[in-house]
């Protein structure tokens, strides 16, 4: 499966960018309710028998219903939560059992306040409840955003520092922590018998990702989180990213690529004693920017990314 530039269903759909010239003085989740949330819709496509993707707005949703239980993972923006939870309702009866964040940004836990209200269990990494408890500001190029702290009923209830198993619906859904990679407290979700790998904003499939520097993230991180996955991967596993088309292993193959390659270039050019401002002129990236800048990411703001999180 190649990677290809995402359908506007599935991009990373904010109403801010990560233009240098864009000024952020709303705090993010204010900003997205700029957003005709009338007009999203949200779409089901089966991966594996009882695994499904839903797409909206905001970061892509795992979903897997059975007798046990209903787990959905990641839950996009709070104004959406009655169409997910309509989105569900056409594929199962049985209410939302657990919620798994697989991290704290709004576009992936704005709907846990409506779920945790009905009842239904959220599950995060230790760090992400932690951001979640308080004002998170992230680091948006030469901006910041704010991030309001969570209600107590979004809140994760159980949290994780290693790693956790659900055996559930016939299947073991394996969470595991992947440090420094995204942010300082990504969850990957592996479902062992469908085959199945969902891995938040780790992944962005057909274009730049973002890597929240500010809040423990990292390139490197990001680069040993993929290989951790490419290590439990077959060339059948369906592998959904936190944003972009549902993705193979191949085309997980080819994102780590090029990220080695962005990560490899700006440790060059230091080595040759370039400073920030002589990369930025040179762009080390222009060969990679035509294919992968024209997403969320643009190639001046993840060139500065790289430039914040790559160590000296």
């Amino acid at each position: 499966m190649a990677a290809r530039r995402p359908a506007p269903c599935l991009a990373f759909s904010l109403s801010l960018s990560l233009s240098l010239a864009v000024p952020l003085a709303l705090p993010v989740p204010a900003r997205a309710q700029g957003q005709d949330f009338s007009k999203v819709e949200i779409q089901a496509q089966a991966l594996a028998p009882g695994l499904y993707v839903l797409t909206g707005a905001g970061g892509n949703i795992g979903l897997a219903v059975g007798d046990d239980a209903v787990f959905v993972i990641d839950d996009q923006f709070a104004p959406l939560a009655p169409k997910i939870k309509a989105a569900i309702a056409r594929l199962t009866p049985k209410p939302v059992q657990f919620v798994l964040n697989t991290h704290f940004h709004f576009d992936h836990t704005g709907g846990n306040e409506a779920f945790g209200k009905d009842g239904a269990l959220i599950v995060a990494h230790d760090n992400a409840r932690k951001r979640m408890t308080s004002d998170q500001l992230i680091s948006l190029v030469s901006n910041t955003a704010r991030q309001a702290a969570s209600p107590k009923a979004a809140l994760p209830v159980v949290t994780v520092a290693g790693e956790i198993t659900f055996h559930i619906n016939g299947e073991e859904v394996h969470a595991f922590h992947v440090p420094r990679a995204h942010t300082d407290g990504d969850l990957v979700v592996h479902f062992r018998k469908g085959d199945v790998v969902h891995m938040g904003d780790v992944y962005f499939n057909g274009f730049y990702p973002f890597i929240d520097v500010g809040s423990g993230g990292s390139p490197e991180g990001v680069i040993a989180a993929v290989d951790r996955v490419l290590a439990l991967a077959g060339d059948r596993t369906k592998i959904i990213p936190g944003h972009g088309p549902l993705a193979s292993k191949a085309d997980l193959a080819e994102y780590r690529q090029v990220l080695a390659t962005a990560v490899q270039r700006v440790k060059e050019a230091r080595r040759a004693g370039k400073s920030d401002d002589e990369i930025r002129a040179a762009k080390p990236l222009a060969d990679l920017d035509e294919r992968y800048g024209k997403g969320f990411m643009k190639p001046e703001a993840f060139l500065h990314l790289l430039l914040a999180g790559v160590p000296r």
